[in-house]
């Protein structure tokens, strides 16, 4: 195969990621489905006119003119979307999380097994040049072996994201530490080398959420210029924060335990007022620690009896072109790659599963006192 014909299931938002395809001469869209028709429309004056689109996503798999799907629905119907796909024989770029259930998870990987196509997850921070340099650094033993990690995320007035819609339920993305934490757990995993096997977890509604009616639109409430949650800036994004069916933690702080021993810890929290992901790893030799806004890693030694313990080192990220830090046009390409060429994906089914799988353990323990809960193997029946 020199030319992926791909098709689009949700065609806004992250299925703007499409768009890396474009200029491509190794793959076309062809095709594209949303449930709303002004999606549709956007999509066709990015792809052409000609471009086959339609409100039933069945239509579009059931295609003979399409080899791929890109599946960027909303969270609560990737495993409905992705199993389609792989049953009409299409590849799948899955977005994460890769479902919102640890079932979900194993259900598609069971269908990916069965239909003898390519899956993979869009795991992009993987490719972001922070990311890649602390797993440089790493791999090269500089610090030693890891024993250690955290992170921490402070998601600046979280309702311009999370909160204003379909997000905020329990029933739509079963917790943010899985949503939004499924790109942090997942870094983790892939840095360390290892998945986790044990969690607890403890998170709290203190701050979004109320009694607003669950209609209620920002654009229109008299509140909207003092309300502490804030108006969002996206015209999509208009839904009430402090409304009633608001169920999920916007605080919350897990501990887990990897398979390889490593201890890490994880904070979220949607209603900081700065807005800063960093990661420290600690090793037998020494640490590495990061910010994405200054876009730097520094790397501190300790005594090791040789040349390393000399120094401590800063390192300055390059940036690339290309949204989400340059990481959307390696992670589109390494897509093509692993159908096109067999090349071994970015991120894996398994890696997937077990983001989700944490995040879901956490949740449960979060919901119970804090419990510790293991993380369930993986299940293909």
């Amino acid at each position: 195969m020199d030319k992926v014909r791909i098709g689009v299931i949700g065609v806004c938002g992250r299925g703007t990621i499409a768009n890396e395809w474009k200029e491509s001469s190794r793959a076309e869209v062809v095709a594209g489905a949303d449930v709303k028709e002004k999606n549709l429309a956007d999509f066709k004056e990015r792809f052409g006119e000609s471009t086959f689109t339609t409100l039933d996503y069945r239509e579009l798999v059931e295609r003979k003119d399409i080899d791929a799907v890109l599946v960027a629905s909303p969270d609560f119907m990737h495993e409905e979307h992705a199993i389609a796909a792989l049953q009409a024989g299409k590849h799948v770029y899955l977005e994460k999380p890769m479902s919102i259930t640890i079932e979900n998870c194993d259900n598609i990987m069971r269908a990916e097994k069965e239909s003898g196509k390519k899956l993979m997850v869009g795991f992009n921070m993987r490719c972001m040049n922070i990311y890649r340099t602390m797993k440089e650094i790493v791999d090269s033993g500089a610090i030693g072996q890891i024993k250690a990690a955290w992170v921490r995320h402070f998601v600046w007035s979280g309702s311009h994201w999370y909160f204003h819609d379909w997000h905020a339920t329990k029933k739509n993305c079963t917790s943010l530490l899985l949503q939004k934490g499924s790109h942090d757990i997942d870094i983790v995993h892939w840095i360390c080398g290892s998945y986790t096997k044990r969690v607890t977890a403890f998170g709290n509604m203190d701050f979004f959420g109320g009694n607003k009616p669950n209609d209620l639109n920002c654009r229109e409430c008299d509140e909207a210029k003092t309300c502490l949650a804030e108006t969002p800036h996206f015209e999509h994004l208009i839904q009430c924060a402090k409304r009633e069916e608001v169920d999920i933690e916007d605080n919350n702080f897990m501990l887990m335990q990897l398979e390889s021993g490593v201890k890490a810890a994880y904070l979220e929290c949607h209603f900081t007022p700065d807005d800063e992901r960093n990661y420290v790893f600690i090793g037998t030799e020494g640490s590495i620690e990061s910010s994405e806004r200054k876009n730097k890693v520094w790397m501190k030694t300790r005594r090791t009896n040789d040349f390393r313990e000399l120094s401590n080192r800063t390192y300055k990220i390059k940036k690339s072109e290309g949204t989400h830090a340059g990481a959307d046009p390696i992670i589109t390409d390494a897509f093509l790659d692993y159908i096109i060429d067999g090349k071994q994906p970015i991120a894996s089914p398994l890696d997937g599963r077990m983001s989700v799988a944490a995040g879901c353990c956490a949740a449960q323990s979060m919901r119970n006192g804090g419990i510790p809960v293991d993380v369930p193997p993986v299940d293909l029946g």
